[in-house]
């Protein structure tokens, strides 16, 4: 009777401390972030490693230029020269104070813009590339006689193609409306002629992918570290004398950091997205909504959290290694219906070989321990005449928890004709040969 009522209890104990220690055993769920939504993010593959509300738009303030500074550099040469409109010059702080038809270069304003994140220098980059897009009256016109509507058009046409390189990198969930970040709102109607409204945000993950993009994919990734990399510049225009100083502090928190920037408004919140690199792995970590006002060192601490997590526990495994290459002697030759033959009754058959992605492909994913690669491939297991040399007939796949990171095709090795009427002729004159020659 004791024993009957104690075995019950002492497997349902038993299986509660398994399920506290398999839970114990994710390193993630020991995370604990400030943050409302967060990130990290592998930069090489874009794969996100970790996420908190990952998806949910929201403002992102002044992270909003490592988008306008990768467009600039993108598109602009750093000697050329931007004139101050008055329209630029009313930007609030935190700002350069610029004054209407001052002129500067782009890499000056760059670099206000970066390191001490400017507000009125973001909207001169903006309008100097952005009068480019606008009427030939308009960009001919002197950015500096411009009047507050032709400055707010210059802006706009610079904040579609924000929205254009956004929609390049996958972004669905990002608008930009400003080009420093400031909170806004507006009205955009759409190709059906409905309005809908939309406001200045991202997501975490997308703020990261964008990051990702400035530091490992972009043609100016170099020149955009340089600038965000910097201690201190200093610069002298009309005049007057100035003195940036970087005031990214994660740069000196971690072994390995590269870039990043901060941004806060009082509807987002402090914001951060930021870079490291170490024993060939590189992180993006992404926080929004990162406290307020009394909380301005959250973001500090939740990137070294998150950036330690991924260096503690992400290691990379190549998709070419042993137990995760795919076995390429399961493929076998694929019979090819009324395909021609050597010999009249013959099956015709086309060889198969596996096509590995070439350069730019993901070779390879940061993993922790428990993560595994699983490797699935489909193919055809027939044909019908006529095939072609190089028809792909399946694909090979590689998944980690259900998200493909890389796909290699099956193609066919051999040309297969179709069995025509000269294709007959030919088999029945061989025929008849053997069979007089017999």
């Amino acid at each position: 009777m004791v024993w009957g009522l104690f075995c019950p209890l002492f497997l349902c104990a038993l299986l509660g401390a398994h399920t506290a220690w398999a839970k114990a055993a994710d390193p993630a769920e020991d995370i604990s972030l400030y943050a409302t939504a967060a990130v990290l993010l592998d930069a090489d593959s874009g794969r996100v490693l970790y996420g908190k509300n990952q998806d949910t738009p929201m403002a992102m303030a002044s992270t909003t230029k490592i988008m306008t500074c990768i467009l600039i550099l993108e598109n602009c040469s750093l000697d050329e020269v931007a004139t101050v409109s008055g329209y630029a010059a009313g930007m609030p702080q935190v700002k350069l104070y610029l004054k209407k038809g001052e002129e500067y270069t782009v890499r000056d304003l760059l670099y206000s813009l970066m390191l001490e994140s400017h507000n009125d220098s973001a909207v001169a980059l903006a309008e100097h590339m952005g009068r480019k897009l606008l009427s030939e009256t308009l960009g001919d016109k002197p950015v500096s006689e411009y009047t507050q509507e032709e400055s707010r058009q210059a802006v706009a046409a610079f904040a579609g193609l924000m929205n254009e390189k956004a929609a390049q990198l996958g972004c669905v969930d990002t608008w930009f409306i400003t080009p420093n970040g400031l909170d806004a709102v507006e009205e955009v109607v759409l190709p059906d002629g409905g309005v809908v409204q939309k406001e200045h945000s991202t997501t975490a993950a997308e703020l990261a992918r964008i990051m990702a993009y400035c530091i490992v994919e972009s043609p100016q990734k170099d020149a955009f570290l340089e600038i965000t990399r910097t201690p201190s510049y200093s610069f002298a225009a009309g005049g007057r004398s100035f003195s940036c100083t970087n005031h990214n502090a994660f740069l000196n928190m971690m072994d390995g950091a590269l870039s990043g920037k901060t941004g806060f408004t009082n509807k987002a919140g402090y914001c951060y997205v930021g870079a490291l690199r170490r024993d060939g792995r590189t992180f993006v970590v992404a926080l929004l909504a990162c406290g307020w006002p009394g909380n301005k060192t959250y973001k500090w601490s939740d990137t070294r959290e998150l950036m330690q997590y991924g260096i503690d526990h992400f290691f990379y495994r190549s998709f070419e290694e042993e137990g995760v290459a795919f076995d390429e002697s399961q493929l076998a030759p694929i019979p090819v219906a009324e395909g021609q033959t050597e010999v009249l009754g013959e099956t015709a058959y086309t060889g198969v070989e596996l096509e590995k992605e070439g350069e730019g492909a993901v070779k390879r994913l940061l993993l922790r321990a428990d993560e595994e690669i699983e490797v699935e491939h489909t193919v055809e297991e027939s044909l019908q005449a006529p095939v072609q040399k190089g028809t792909q007939v399946g694909d090979v796949s590689y998944s980690v928890n259900g998200t493909v990171y890389r796909t290699d095709r099956i193609l066919t090795l051999d040309t297969v004709e179709k069995i025509d009427l000269a294709w007959c002729m030919r088999q029945i004159f061989y025929r008849f040969l053997l069979q007089k020659n017999m």
